[in-house]
């Protein structure tokens, strides 16, 4: 395998508006390849997923973002570009991770545009086996209600061709039981896997009985999700037809490899394909669980949601004010630099220790920007402050 792609929707996620504190309230719904599980399918790997993290009472954050997890650390990054990848409106988007040419680090595409790249996946020889996995993760599930969100996954074999995952090769994990008449939310999921003789659909919802608020700009259920952008863009860009790629973006997103001219091959070496995606800024806004004013996140609400994040006591975390937001991003305004010399697992679960974080928040939404543990934060500028 050398690439995997999966598309879904932006469903609104809404929060119970209650009190949280000191617990990570979130939500995500991801593609994660690990290219070489010879020696445990839970090593090296990479995700591209959309998040929503419930940052206060009555606020919350969402959008998409990619994360790698390394030998030595791991790292991960907000994207920002692309048109509403941060609002609820049902729109579809895709979700690339591609294998480079040369070496053994990958590519990850939002929108069919490149919006990073792998630093410590592991090598992959020939037979080697892998994995990809698509699905809903939950952290204080009880405060959550998703409604259901279809994803739909292809991976890529070694003569670049887009294939379905086999079902006798599909394994499905559900950790809470299904709802029922004797099951009853919020201890529950609603789930349905289509498929015949390959993965075709999984769906996932999770109900609540509580009345929950719908986050600002959520589109009623049922509406249309066109993809008009209002942006001018070229006819042609890298040799991939516009008109029809917005066409099928806003159809039939999973169809696009194949039925809209030059876009695999633009995808497969250029990797700029979408012009919509390139030119639209998104508008970052807070987004209330409830109906009350937001106010700016301060920095004791950073450095409690950032030690809970990555397992640590508050005291080890310094929190300082960082440059403006958009020297990182399309968002707006200043940030908060969480950073810590504590041993931590990270962002991540497979059971290893890294010593120290930086993390980097939206000081308006509270939205994580971007965040690193272990060596993979050298490229950071500052060095995590030690702690006695």
């Amino acid at each position: 395998m050398i690439g995997g792609f999966a598309t879904w929707r932006n469903v609104p996620v809404t929060f119970d508006a209650v009190n949280t504190a000191g617990k990570t309230v979130q939500v995500s719904n991801y593609l994660r390849l690990t290219p070489n599980t010879e020696a445990s399918p839970f090593e090296n790997n990479i995700e591209i997923g959309l998040y929503a993290e419930k940052t206060g009472r009555t606020t919350q954050s969402y959008g998409p973002r990619w994360t790698e997890m390394g030998s030595t650390g791991g790292k991960t990054k907000a994207i920002t570009a692309g048109v509403n990848p941060t609002k609820p409106d049902r729109r579809n988007h895709t979700y690339m991770l591609l294998r480079k040419d040369t070496g053994d680090q990958w590519d990850v595409l939002y929108d069919f545009n490149t919006v990073g790249s792998t630093k410590e996946q592991l090598k992959v020889p020939r037979g080697i086996p892998n994995r990809i996995d698509i699905g809903v993760e939950m952290m204080g599930g009880r405060y959550i209600k998703l409604p259901e969100i279809a994803n739909r996954m292809q991976f890529m074999d070694e003569n670049r061709t887009w294939l379905r995952v086999l079902t006798k090769n599909t394994a499905k994990v559900v950790t809470l039981p299904a709802c029922s008449a004797t099951v009853k939310p919020p201890n529950c999921f609603k789930t349905k896997l289509t498929d015949k003789k390959s993965f075709a659909q999984w769906s996932v919802s999770k109900p609540r009985t509580a009345t929950t608020a719908a986050p600002t700009g959520q589109a009623p259920a049922g509406t249309g999700t066109a993809w008009g952008t209002g942006v001018r863009v070229p006819a042609v860009l890298n040799g991939v037809d516009q008109a029809a790629l917005q066409s099928c973006l806003g159809q039939d997103p999973e169809a696009c490899l194949s039925s809209v001219p030059g876009l695999a091959e633009c995808v497969r070496t250029i990797g700029v394909c979408n012009a919509a995606g390139l030119t639209q800024r998104p508008q970052q806004q807070a987004r209330p669980t409830a109906a009350s004013p937001v106010p700016a996140e301060p920095a004791e609400s950073i450095r409690q949601r950032a030690a809970t994040a990555f397992g640590v006591s508050e005291g080890q975390v310094a929190v300082t004010s960082g440059p403006a937001a958009r020297q990182l991003s399309a968002v707006d305004g200043g940030t908060w630099v969480a950073r810590s010399s504590a041993t931590t697992a990270g962002l991540e679960r497979r059971g290893l220790r890294f010593e120290g974080f930086q993390a980097t928040y939206a000081a308006s939404t509270g939205q994580l920007l971007e965040a690193c543990w272990g060596r993979l934060c050298d490229d950071t500028t500052s060095t995590p402050p030690a702690f006695q």
